[in-house]
């Protein structure tokens, strides 16, 4: 089997890469940098791996017959695409044209990783499927949102108007190792300031809710809905919902320290609430979350501190035989 990933240099492309190679997979990676690293593919020792730098907003052609192609390219956290906002656009509707035609001349499976963003500031919780969404398309969040919402449109178009074989996949907040410890994300953002000894920045009172899922579980996710009949939506996520104001408390007590909380100014159209409804991926993919907050946070942290912390020998969670406190 021959499979194309697009963003394959980035955080979740590098661990779809992994699992696919090591179910035999002969993958070609393509990332523009942007946002991904080649640090994140660089352990990657096989014949069956090839990586292409390409920007997708551009035509891309490829000799070699793909059965698969999970379009995973773009900016994903708020630092990025609010900096990067023309880029957002392009590759969701260029990227995503691009991908889907040659999805249509390969005769390919075509994915697309789209977003619990496409719900917006989310009226109902938890969010089905079904949900349209409650979305400011000309806010400075409107790039992403609105940027996954074309791209899903384009591939239901194809889906229903030139028969291509497709799915499409809402992920919601995963975490893991590879992630930016300077993401702008809510998990490498409160774990880089505690490391630092620095105050965590919770915005707005922190009641707002999120739901974590590690990258491992929403790998596994994303894979199975690629290998399943189903060609609507299908939430990928951890229903375990937890507020801002509590995840900052867990990752105090788990890494201690003397940093505190503080608030400041809830940013324009942050979403009041992020919670998946899961029950389509459990009946048809057989899929659930198995990895629990804590074990995905501790090898977050690890992850961290041996990549960004440059101290090996000693980490920053202390000097006692603990690694974080429990």
């Amino acid at each position: 089997m021959k499979a194309l990933v697009t963003g394959g240099a980035g955080f979740l492309g590098s661990h779809l890469c992994d699992m696919l190679l090591a179910k035999g997979y002969k993958v070609f990676c393509v990332d523009n940098l942007v946002t991904g690293s080649v640090k994140n593919i660089e352990h990657i020792k096989s014949d069956n791996f090839t990586y292409i730098r390409h920007d997708v907003t551009k035509p891309f052609y490829i000799k070699d017959n793909i059965e698969q192609i999970f379009h995973l390219a773009s900016p994903a956290s708020p630092v990025d695409y609010l900096e990067l906002p023309i880029q957002t656009l392009k590759v969701g509707a260029l990227g995503t044209y691009n991908m889907l035609g040659l999805a249509k001349e390969k005769g390919a499976r075509f994915l697309l990783a789209s977003t619990s963003e496409v719900y917006g500031d989310p009226l109902v919780n938890p969010q089905k499927e079904e949900y349209w969404g409650n979305v400011n398309p000309i806010g400075p969040r409107g790039v992403y949102d609105e940027a996954k919402r074309y791209a899903e449109a384009i591939t239901m178009a194809y889906y229903r108007y030139h028969n291509i074989d497709t799915r499409i996949v809402r992920i919601f907040n995963t975490y893991g190792t590879r992630m930016r410890l300077n993401d702008g994300r809510v998990v490498p953002n409160f774990i880089g300031q505690v490391l630092r000894g620095e105050d965590i920045t919770v915005y707005g009172d922190g009641s707002q809710t999120r739901s974590f899922c590690y990258v491992s579980d929403e790998i596994e996710g994303i894979y199975r809905l690629m290998m399943s009949d189903y060609n609507l939506p299908v939430n990928i996520g951890n229903p375990e919902e937890h507020t801002i104001l509590e995840f900052a408390e867990i990752i105090l007590r788990m890494i201690g320290g003397d940093s505190k909380i503080v608030f400041k100014e809830l940013p324009v159209d942050e979403p009041k609430q992020r919670r998946p409804d899961i029950g389509k991926a459990q009946r048809m993919l057989g899929w659930e979350p198995k990895v629990g907050l804590r074990e995905g946070l501790e090898r977050t942290m690890a992850y961290f501190d041996k990549m960004y912390m440059r101290n090996p020998d000693k980490t920053l969670y202390g000097s006692n035989t603990k690694r974080f406190n429990r």
